[in-house]
């Protein structure tokens, strides 16, 4: 058997910061920060044979925060989906925002997605640091990762480095991060069809979190979220 010790961090099995998904179970999580002092409650999670987990990050304004989390998919056919948005208004020394996610695959046959969007203004300071491993006997391992920012002030600073780590051959992996600023051909298009300035970056936000925003299920934190990139978009 394969050593993957040399290859990727010992998996975390237990423990009270630990999630488990055990053989043939279905999770889903949503953890929402909003209020100084909210944490994840749990750093690891471990996925087994045909189960599958779902965790829906959100990340509100006002908010700084390390989240730290690393995923074992311990068991063949398990599959992990990993989605976020963080909302920095970089006000008030407030917004910095770091999240450090490890995605592991041990064995074959296994899927992992993850998707991080990031708004960021003031002076906010985000980091998204994602590493996907693919250990030596892993064969046949689907995984994919994308995070994409805007920066909304000249002051906010995004840090991304997604990274892959594959040694197995028969896999299918890619990775992405983009930075940028709000599309002013939109805005001014959005403009002369009679839609105010402020409502079409509004306009632009929302869609540019639509992709993780569309996974939720409770309306109270879809309006919420909404709220707060219409007062994202004043500052």
């Amino acid at each position: 058997m394969i050593d993957h010790g040399n290859y990727i961090p010992t998996p975390v099995v237990s423990g009270p910061e630990v999630l488990q998904v055990r053989d043939g179970e279905q999770a889903r999580r949503t953890i929402l920060l909003q209020h100084p002092g909210d944490v994840a409650g749990f750093t690891g999670a471990v996925v087994g044979t045909d189960a599958s987990l779902e965790l829906i990050f959100i990340v509100l304004p006002g908010i700084s925060a390390e989240i730290p989390l690393t995923v074992d998919l311990c068991g063949e056919h398990a599959q992990a989906t990993l989605a976020g948005i963080y909302l920095a208004s970089g006000a008030e020394n407030a917004d910095s925002v770091t999240f450090d996610i490890k995605m592991c695959h041990r064995v074959p046959n296994c899927t992992s997605r993850q998707l991080f969007n990031g708004l960021a203004a003031g002076s906010a300071r985000c980091n998204f640091f994602g590493r996907i491993i693919v250990a030596p006997d892993a064969q046949q391992t689907e995984a994919y990762q994308e995070n994409h920012n805007i920066l909304l002030s000249e002051e906010a600073r995004i840090n991304t480095k997604p990274q892959l780590e594959i040694y197995a051959d028969d896999v299918k992996c890619s990775h992405g991060a983009t930075i940028g600023r709000l599309n002013e051909d939109e805005q001014f298009y959005m403009r002369s069809r009679g839609i105010p300035e402020e409502e079409a970056k509004v306009l632009q936000m929302i869609s540019f979190v639509a992709p993780v925003v569309t996974r939720l299920e409770d309306p109270e934190l879809i309006g919420k979220i909404e709220q707060e990139i219409r007062k994202l978009a004043k500052t």
